[in-house]
């Protein structure tokens, strides 16, 4: 953008009245954010937030450095596209401690408007109940308690402690000989096991893998073990992998 003249001619436009706010939309590594937000001053960013999601592209570190600068955010994924929407048992126990009636996804929401300098919050909604228990949930908007805090905290930390392995995604164990694509096939594994939806990475999983990369064409050489910074047992992992989505996709 900075080189094809993008930035200036946009401030231009700006300074003709035909722009009225200059920001930017965010998906990328913190490095990265940084670079663009101190390039200039910005009326806004928008960066993908949530109670999960706080060492993630921007992050909460993100999130920090715009407040410390003065820039307004707009967060999309405060919900992480409806994963913190639903849950049951133990989950909804410690959201319901605080208000029977109150949907899982109101504390995700919550969690987010509670961050100062976050002015806008994005919610992707497909019913008219979620319109609803969005309006609810704002309308007037209370920010969460310490005590709420915790509790969110503690959610957090439980679906963290639903992740089977390790895999932090380096990517040393490739390229495989046989195709795999074993971080992405441990990065669906984990997140299916982790919100317990499959429909979360069905997409990734029958589509962006494929027949071609999924676990099922480990031809167990044991290549990527060696390689492997974590010391996974990855071709023990890999059968776990195919079994656990093939039985989660009927």
């Amino acid at each position: 953008m900075k080189a094809i003249g993008c930035v200036g001619h946009l401030e231009k436009l700006k300074a003709q009245g035909r722009i009225k706010y200059l920001g930017f939309s965010f998906h990328d590594s913190y490095e990265v954010f940084q670079e663009i937000l101190c390039a200039r001053e910005w009326d806004f960013c928008q960066i993908q937030l949530n109670y999960m999601d706080t060492q993630e592209q921007a992050g909460l570190k993100g999130y920090g450095l715009a407040a410390e600068r003065g820039v307004p955010l707009v967060v999309m994924e405060p919900v992480k596209g409806g994963s913190l929407a639903s849950f049951s048992g133990e989950i909804m126990e410690k959201f319901h401690a605080f208000d029977s009636t109150a949907s899982a996804a109101s504390f995700a929401l919550r969690w987010v408007g509670s961050l100062p300098g976050v002015k806008v919050i994005l919610s992707g909604m497909s019913s008219l109940e979620q319109v609803e228990d969005n309006l609810k949930t704002f309308s007037p908007f209370r920010p969460l308690s310490e005590e709420e805090k915790a509790a969110v905290s503690q959610v957090a930390d439980i679906l963290r402690s639903r992740v089977q392995n390790g895999c932090t995604g380096c990517g040393y164990c490739m390229p495989c000989p046989a195709g795999v694509d074993i971080p992405g096939c441990f990065r669906a594994w984990n997140t299916y096991h982790t919100y317990q939806n499959y429909q979360l990475v069905s997409w990734s999983w029958e589509q962006a893998l494929g027949e071609g990369k999924q676990a099922k064409n480990c031809i167990k050489c044991g290549k990527c073990e060696a390689a492997c910074p974590q010391k996974l047992s990855i071709r023990k992992d890999l059968e776990k992998v195919q079994a656990d989505l093939d039985k989660a996709k009927v």
